[in-house]
C-alpha cells in the first residue's frame, strides 16, 4: 500500500464502456493521500446522454471516493469538458472535505504554487468547435474498440505487452503532435502569467512530467488507457504511477 501527501486522477469517464473503474476501485483501496484530487472527465455526461449502461463499477469508484472524503482524505473535483453538466452550479462544497470548482491552486510540500485545471479551457477546439470535439470523442471510440481487437490477438499469439493503437496515433500523427504541443504551451504561458510555478491537468490522455518555459507542467493520463496516476510523496518528490491491466504497478521514470 502507498501512502502520499497528494494523488491528482484525471479522465476516467465513468459512464463509458473503456473506463478502467475496476482498477481505480483497486488503486483507491491500495493507496491513501491526504488530498485526492479529481482532475476533470471523471463522469463522461456525453457518454450518459447517449444512454450508455452505468455499470456497478463505476458505482464502486463514486462510494470509495466519498468514503475516502468521509474518512478524513480532502477532495478536489476539478469539472472538465465531459463532466461539465455540474459547471452551472459551481463553485459546490459537499460536506467538510469535498470541494467542487473549474480550478484549484495547490500548494506542494515545497511550498511552490501549482494551478490545477483539467484542461479544455485551454484547447481551442473543445471551446469554439464543439462539434468536432464530440465528433473526435467518437473516432477515439472506434480507435480505442480496434485496440481491444487488437489485444485479443497479441494474448492469443502469446505477445504479452500491451500495445494502444490509439496511443500511437496520438503520438505520432502530426495533427494530433501539434495539437498537444500546442495545448501545453497555450497552458503553461497562462501559468506563468498569473504567477503559478507549476500546473498540473488532464485532457490529452497523456501523462507527463516536464519543465516547459521555467515552469513544471505535469500531466494526469487517464483511466482509459494507462491507467496513471500522478502522485506526490511526503518529502517532496513528483511521480508517475502507471496501475497497469496486467497487474504490474510501475513507477513511470520521468
Amino acid at each position: 500500500m502507498g501512502s502520499y501527501r497528494s494523488i491528482f486522477i484525471s479522465d476516467v469517464h465513468l459512464g463509458t464502456k473503456f473506463s478502467k473503474a475496476e482498477l481505480l476501485v483497486e488503486f483507491l483501496r491500495d493507496n491513501e493521500s491526504e488530498n485526492l484530487y479529481l482532475v476533470g472527465d471523471i463522469i463522461d455526461g456525453w457518454a450518459i446522454k447517449r444512454k450508455i449502461k452505468w455499470m456497478q463499477s463505476h458505482s464502486d469508484v463514486v462510494q470509495k471516493i466519498l468514503r475516502k472524503a468521509r474518512k478524513g482524505t480532502n477532495v478536489f473535483f476539478v469539472t472538465g469538458n465531459h463532466d461539465e453538466f455540474l459547471r452551472p452550479f459551481l463553485p459546490l462544497v459537499l460536506g467538510d472535505r469535498l470541494m467542487v470548482g473549474d480550478e484549484f491552486e495547490y500548494v506542494s510540500h515545497e511550498r511552490k504554487r501549482f494551478y490545477v485545471t483539467h484542461g479544455d479551457f485551454f484547447d481551442s477546439i473543445t471551446m469554439t468547435k464543439k462539434w468536432v470535439a464530440v465528433l473526435g470523442d467518437y473516432g477515439y471510440g472506434a480507435l480505442l474498440h480496434l485496440n481491444g481487437v487488437l489485444n485479443v490477438i497479441r494474448k492469443a499469439v502469446g505477445i504479452q505487452r500491451y500495445w494502444s493503437l490509439s496511443k500511437y496515433v496520438k503520438d505520432n500523427v502530426k495533427k494530433s503532435v501539434n495539437f498537444i504541443n500546442d495545448f501545453e504551451g497555450i497552458l503553461v504561458e497562462h501559468a506563468k502569467y498569473k504567477g503559478y510555478e507549476g500546473v498540473i491537468c488532464g485532457h490529452i490522455h497523456k501523462a507527463e512530467i516536464r519543465e516547459l518555459d521555467g515552469i513544471a507542467y505535469m500531466n494526469c493520463g487517464d483511466w482509459v488507457e494507462s491507467c496513471t496516476a500522478l502522485v506526490e510523496t511526503y518529502e517532496g518528490e513528483w511521480k508517475l504511477i502507471s496501475w497497469i491491466e496486467e497487474g504490474e504497478h510501475d513507477t513511470i521514470p520521468v
